[in-house]
């Protein structure tokens, strides 16, 4: 052999190897988890690995209260991984500053993720402005916990369907429990969602004008929150919530008979509802305004979703459909306790003859999403539940508190409007 040709062979032999090398490259796909479900997701990828041969999955985990900071850094430094968890109230943010990526492509394509395998309410949390961002991937709601002997004492064999009934059986557990301190329902102040599942249930629009303006002051929305403060007014739910210090012990001992809440509470209560307790309690939908049972309630969970920026999303939408299999929804659950996304997975025995779960099927066919806007947790958790407690201690009357909350919430929304105007964001 000459010595150009034996060149020549090195160098078919070197590049051959190289070929080879990059065909047996692992991938790793970069996903950020939030809480415990960074813990739990970890003993599902094993499986995923082993059924995508030259695919990695690498979870971090990040605490839910350093989440948003650090998702936001992310970006900013364009480091966010290729997957990552987002509460579903958290999906207007971030597809309103192009950090994830419009998925509705890639679920036309897919075999297992579509539209009519999940609730409704569900799923509309992840479409903006016509386009969907993310994939449910565990879902809840809050609905009525409640004692059902108290309930039967008092004439409520089940439990209230209509506000009226709720108010009705509210009065006569209150004259059941006479002068002793307990009361018929507990609506703390530092907790918005009842008031906004009561003014949802009257038809309220929570914000008006491409929800760039707060809609409080309106008819629908006073008339509702005038409906949970007739609950103060008539000392059927404690003032302030320094006096419920332990919500599972104040509801086995009878101090509250009715809380609402959602499935995160199903196992606390259980812990707390032993022995001769456990027959005592129940979950129910939410009552409705009109008798057109069950009540609205709020849409919730988790989503994934993929960065705008990964270069890799056919990998990172296998490993989206891969958790949205109906197989691992179910281990999930038995993992986590999160309750499935999947209205398929709702068939198992596990949910059907659970007595607990029942209403949480329930309710899901009848939730909402809050408004779409990224301001919306800081106009809940902090202006709503701010005017709740002013208007429970009667500084104000609903109607100024709702003037009031408007302004405030025009304020928060300034930006908003600026950005429309300037068709930053669509009207």
């Amino acid at each position: 052999m000459n010595k150009s040709l034996s060149i020549a062979v090195i160098i078919t032999l070197i590049f051959l190897s190289g070929c080879k090398n990059n065909s047996n490259e692992i991938r790793t796909i970069n996903f950020w988890a939030m809480g415990a479900e960074g813990e739990y997701v970890q003993k599902l990828i094993p499986e995923f690995e082993k059924l995508n041969p030259g695919l990695k999955v690498k979870v971090q985990m990040i605490p839910w209260t350093a989440a948003q900071e650090k998702l936001i850094t992310a970006f900013a430094s364009n480091n966010l991984p290729d997957v990552f968890q987002l509460g579903n109230t958290w999906i207007p943010q971030f597809s309103v500053i192009g950090a994830i990526e419009s998925l509705d492509n890639l679920i036309m394509k897919s075999k297992n993720v579509n539209e009519e395998n999940y609730f409704k309410g569900i799923w509309e949390t992840n479409r903006i402005n016509g386009k969907v961002y993310g994939i449910p991937w565990y879902i809840d709601t809050r609905l009525l916990f409640y004692r059902a002997d108290i309930l039967s004492k008092v004439g409520y064999d089940s439990p209230p369907k209509t506000w009226k009934e709720l108010f009705d059986a509210s009065l006569k557990i209150k004259n059941l429990f006479g002068a002793v301190e307990k009361y018929p329902i507990y609506l703390p102040v530092n907790e918005f969602a009842p008031y906004v599942i009561f003014a949802l249930e009257n038809k309220a629009t929570i914000l008006r004008e491409n929800d760039s303006y707060g809609n409080f002051a309106q008819k629908e929305f006073v008339e509702a929150f005038k409906f949970a403060m007739s609950f103060y007014e008539h000392n059927l739910t404690p003032l302030g919530i320094s006096q419920v210090t332990n919500i599972y012990q104040a509801f086995r001992d009878e101090y509250i008979v009715m809380y609402i809440s959602g499935p995160w509470n199903i196992k606390e209560f259980t812990k707390w509802m032993i022995d001769e307790y456990s027959e005592k309690w129940m979950t129910a939908p939410m009552p409705s305004k009109d008798g057109n049972y069950p009540g609205v309630s709020l849409a919730g969970g988790a989503s994934l979703v993929i960065s705008k920026n990964c270069n890799q999303k056919a990998e990172a939408w296998k490993f989206i459909e891969y958790l949205s299999d109906s197989k691992v929804q179910r281990e999930f659950y038995s993992i986590s306790s999160d309750l499935p996304a999947l209205k398929q997975v709702w068939e198992d025995s596990s949910f059907k003859y659970n007595k607990h779960m029942r209403a949480f099927y329930e309710q899901f066919q009848n939730v909402v999403p809050t408004p779409k806007v990224p301001e919306w947790e800081q106009i809940a958790f902090s202006k709503i539940q701010q005017y709740a407690e002013l208007t429970s201690r009667k500084v104000l009357s609903v109607e100024d508190a709702m003037k009031k909350l408007d302004k405030e919430v025009d304020n928060i929304l300034e930006k908003r409007r600026e950005l429309i105007k300037q068709k930053k964001i669509a009207s």
